[in-house]
């Protein structure tokens, strides 16, 4: 049986300490979700490092700022900036009229109740939310993002499905006997295996001869045995 806790070790033996997020806060951290749109993330650091300096990872500040300072940065977000723009505002509004200006708040709720607290941003679906609290210090299970669930996938955990969700849950369920208890942990395991999905482990011509969990990969073998086999 693959060792959830031994995956893990390779991974941090082989990428070192993991870098988190630069957001402090479910405020700041959805933002960070809301940087860019399909671009890596020396960009989203580029783009939420301008709305700290430029505008400030407030409520208030970001209800307040014009469209000339938020535009230009939303720009380097990639694709559809003006709805990028539009986001940032909802999501300035919705903290300021549903929860005082300050979202920190739900921290201090039932796990449930705080991850319902955070859908209601744009674009913050349940792996958001759960990812979100996750980085606060608050879980409850183990976050993925689609790098880390395709990792695991892979490597054996949970059924690849068409629906999404459905492969999400497979592989949480599967997981779950084997997550370590410690939110810490969790964290490091998260960011670990979302390194690995968008650096070795991608979705398209994924770099078997170089991972540091090959030997109990379901996936690596399988291509293995596949391109061994004689051809007729």
């Amino acid at each position: 049986m693959r060792k959830f806790t031994q995956i893990i070790q390779h991974l941090r033996n082989y990428y070192g300490k993991p870098e988190i997020p630069p957001a402090n806060g479910p405020f700041e951290l959805i933002l960070w979700e809301n940087a860019v749109y399909l671009l890596p993330d020396a960009r989203r650091l580029e783009v939420f490092g301008a709305l700290r300096a430029q505008v400030g990872l407030t409520a208030t500040a970001l209800d307040a700022a014009p469209d000339a300072v938020l535009l230009p940065i939303a720009i380097r977000g990639g694709m559809r900036p003006e709805m990028r723009v539009f986001r940032w505002r909802q999501i300035a509004q919705i903290t300021l009229t549903q929860f005082g200006g300050c979202l920190d708040s739900i921290l201090e709720q039932p796990y449930a109740e705080a991850k319902k607290a955070l859908k209601l941003f744009p674009t913050i679906g349940d792996p958001g939310a759960e990812r979100i609290l996750l980085l606060c210090g608050v879980a409850n299970g183990l976050p993925l993002e689609s790098n880390g669930l395709r990792v695991l996938n892979r490597i054996g955990w949970g059924h690849a499905q068409r629906n999404y969700g459905a492969t999400y849950r497979s592989v949480q369920d599967d997981l779950k006997p084997q997550l370590p208890v410690h939110v810490e942990r969790l964290k490091e395991a998260h960011l670990l295996l979302r390194t690995h999905g968008k650096t070795l482990c991608k979705e398209n011509m994924p770099l078997c001869h170089r991972c540091p969990v090959s030997a109990s990969c379901r996936y690596a073998e399988n291509t293995t045995a596949s391109l061994a086999k004689p051809v007729r």
